[in-house]
């Protein structure tokens, strides 16, 4: 055998596959071949000549097998496989802000993002992905817990101007991501990435800080851009403009973005992304499963731009299974647009793969087999009932591989996976992970999270508090409400009084809605106060959740009462985000006119409102003469000033009413009027 025949040596040949290399020219070898030697890829042809040019030390055959690039994750938060199936069937918001982040922030810690992290890798690995991209808390861990799984990823510390699980500040979250970068940069699988969560979450000049962060350490930009039609209202109604416009102002274009969604942005807004060089990952199970919207990935491809497929979290898909995503990428494009056409399943392909990696600007590293690339590898299994029988042949149908594998095809025909030249997964079987421990574990804090879920479903205040905070906790006032005929002669005497001194006055149109619930003895009332000026314009608006508890905790002389306790949170989420979060039994509501003076009398203040019930209608008016009071003895002598500014005002006790204006309208009161 002459020198130039002796065969090069190299780890692991694996051979009689079908190869898909998703390249520039997307060669397919029918019998071919690919040669692994360390962590890279030496050659990839037909079989024939690689086994003649090389020898390895393992020979995989790949018969009935076809052997092509990893697939590549393009967007997701693996922790949340531990919250898979927590809260589904919701709107985004609902499912967001009423159990994912309460839920997170009482359970997110270092352990559970990397036991997360664990069972996401193994689902991963077990349906061909072997490079992901991710964003969350506690970055290091889940960093730490891919590679020791062997995959590749992208790792987003989470920024956001907020309290996060790791961070108490927006500044503490720049220096641990700061801190997160240095550790991680130059690691053979993970590449560390700044991740501002959303244009909705970071002011404009938080994501120019992390902007330059990202260009000072040459790592990509993950972020969240545009995922409901309802952002992009918000981003018009607060700056004036679209949301990519409006991060490009605040020079976030100016970092390698990877922007996940983009449901809603508008061919211009496409056009700036493509120019700054930025991405995007497609994310259409999770877009569908919360009703965000169906990106345009037709006019995106159009444009020029890389799209990747990401699954986003497994909160929100609930799994991490990509030939799902490709097929259904393929499929929504062609349903939105009506033409069978767009999309083929090549492209579909080619977005799992090449431009999956391209999107996470690691292109020239991974997403194709190319030789001098790195040894990501999967071996897909062809000879099953659901991949019977098959009609693709270079002669006649050369793009139908392609279409086997994203139309018929499962993330369970995966028989074989590399990652950076190291075999993960053999013949079905982890290499590199204990299923049954992650699984045990899993399980486990699951049981814990369902018993936090549980008992805050049967306790409307802890649901209060879980989302947004109780800003005041048993507050007491004595009041009282009286029915009038014409209030005038009481206005008159309000501003007349000399014994009054009017601090100011108000005018309000207020609309109540009451959550009533079966199980407690407690009512919710949602309140929207419109403030009103001389003129009659609206000058400003507030909106406000009391929770009620009991009806009285004692009553005084002419029924004046010392009031249930009250706890107070502010309501910054739609009437409709409420409603579908507490699930009341019923509602009721009441839409007042105010008219509110707040005076001092005997060195005391009180509050007295002219209220006319305009929905549903009631004749006449109220009145009704409160103050806040912190002691029995203090409420005692409320209540007696209480009863000499009813006497000046002349109101019969028999006017008197013992309910609230909910009680009132639903006939539970006969109280009398008077003139």
């Amino acid at each position: 055998m002459s020198q130039a025949e002796i065969p090069i040596r190299v780890d692991t040949i694996l051979t009689n596959g079908f190869v898909i290399t998703m390249d520039d020219n997307f060669a397919l070898y029918p019998r071919g071949a690919v040669a692994i030697k360390a962590d890279k890829i030496v050659a990839v042809g037909e079989a024939e000549k690689i086994e003649r040019t090389y020898q390895a030390t393992e020979v995989v055959d790949c018969n009935n097998h076809v052997v092509m690039p990893g697939l590549i994750n393009a967007h997701t938060h693996v922790p949340m496989t531990l919250l898979r199936g927590l809260a589904d069937d919701l709107r985004l918001d609902v499912w967001l802000y009423g159990y994912m982040l309460p839920v997170e922030r009482n359970f997110v810690s270092p352990e559970f993002v990397a036991l997360g992290a664990q069972l996401a890798c193994a689902e991963m690995i077990r349906s061909g992905v072997t490079c992901v991209n991710d964003m969350y808390y506690y970055e290091d861990s889940i960093a730490e817990s891919i590679s020791k799984s062997g995959m590749r990823a992208l790792c987003g510390q989470t920024i956001m101007q907020y309290p996060t699980p790791d961070a108490g500040s927006w500044d503490e979250s720049l220096v641990s991501c700061e801190q997160f970068i240095q550790k991680w940069k130059g690691h053979p699988l993970i590449v560390p990435v700044v991740a501002p969560h959303a244009p909705y979450t970071c002011s404009g000049n938080l994501l120019l800080r992390c902007a330059e962060m990202a260009i000072k350490y040459d790592v990509p930009l993950h972020i969240h851009i545009s995922e409901t039609f309802q952002e992009v209202e918000d981003s018009r109604r607060e700056h004036g403009m679209p949301v990519v416009n409006w991060v490009k102002k605040n020079g976030l274009l100016e970092a390698r973005v990877i922007a996940a969604h983009c449901t809603a942005i508008d061919q211009g807004e496409m056009r700036t992304l493509q120019r700054a060089g930025a991405t995007i990952s497609h994310n259409p199970t999770a877009n569908l499963k919360l009703a965000s919207g169906v990106a345009n990935v037709t006019q995106m491809l159009a444009t020029g731009l890389h799209v990747g497929i990401g699954t986003d979290g497994p909160a929100s898909n609930n799994d991490l299974d990509h030939f799902e995503e490709m097929r259904l990428v393929a499929l929504l494009a062609k349903g939105s647009t009506r033409d069978p056409v767009v999309v083929p399943a090549r492209t579909a392909m080619a977005m799992g793969t090449i431009e999956g990696a391209r999107a996470l600007h690691i292109g020239d590293m991974t997403g194709s087999l190319v030789p001098g690339k790195r040894a990501d590898i999967i071996v897909l299994n062809m000879a099953t009932l659901h991949n019977t029988p098959q009609y693709y042949s270079l002669s006649r149908n050369p793009n139908g591989v392609y279409t086997q594998i994203v139309y018929a095809s499962k993330g369970s025909d995966v028989r074989d996976v590399w990652v950076n030249g190291k075999c993960l997964m053999r013949n079905r079987t982890l290499l590199t992970l204990d299923e049954s421990d992650i699984r045990a574990r899993a399980n486990a804090v699951a049981a814990q999270i369902n018993t936090f879920l549980i008992e805050r479903e049967g306790d409307v205040l802890r649901k209060l508090a879980a989302i947004g905070g109780v800003q005041q906790e048993e507050s007491f006032e004595v009041q009282l409400k009286a029915r009038v005929d014409d209030p005038a002669p009481i206005i008159a005497k309000i501003i007349n009084n000399s014994d009054f001194t009017v601090v100011r006055s108000v005018h309000y149109k207020q609309y109540d809605t009451y959550f009533h619930f079966d199980s407690e003895n407690t009512r919710l009332r949602y309140r929207e106060d419109e403030h009103i000026d001389e003129s009659g314009q609206i000058i400003n608006s507030r909106y406000r959740l009391t929770l009620v508890g009991a009806q009285k905790e004692r009553e005084y002389p002419h029924s004046i009462l010392l009031s249930r306790s009250r706890f107070i949170a502010p309501a910054d989420r739609s009437l409709r985000f409420y409603r579908e979060y507490f699930k009341p039994s019923h509602e009721v509501q009441i839409e007042k006119d105010r008219l509110r003076w707040e005076i001092l009398y005997d060195d005391d203040t009180f509050f007295i409102n002219i209220d006319r019930i305009v929905k549903p209608e009631q004749s006449g008016a109220y009145i009704e003469i409160k103050s806040r009071t912190w002691s029995i003895r203090d409420a005692e002598h409320k209540s007696q000033v209480i009863g000499e500014v009813l006497a000046q005002f002349g109101i019969l006790d028999d006017a008197v009413i013992r309910h609230e204006y909910i009680d009132i309208v639903m006939g539970k009161d006969q109280a009398g009027t008077t003139a």
